[in-house]
């Protein structure tokens, strides 16, 4: 299920709440600096489930090679931000 959205704000709630939801964690622990694989307790099956979820909900393709870099949920929801075209605001 696609979600719409039109800011920055938008896609890190959407991330946040669908990352929360699928891995079980709370919340509130899911910060920019917080490392993605140690909170989400991430093994490489999981690293499938955020590619599906992460394309289920933004619409467009998660490359394997694009993970790597990717290390804080900060990093996340720029790689994100990114991929679905957004500018400030």
């Amino acid at each position: 299920m696609e979600t719409a959205v039109k800011t920055k704000a938008d896609v890190i709630a959407n991330i946040n709440e669908f990352l929360a939801d699928e891995f079980e964690v709370d919340i509130d622990t899911i910060t920019p600096e917080a490392n993605l694989a140690q909170t989400l307790n991430l093994d490489s099956l999981d690293y499938i489930d955020l590619v599906v979820v992460t394309e289920s909900n933004f619409g467009f393709k998660v490359k394997a090679e694009d993970f790597p870099g990717i290390k804080t949920f900060g990093d996340f929801y720029n790689y994100v931000i990114a991929k679905v075209g957004l500018q400030d605001g």
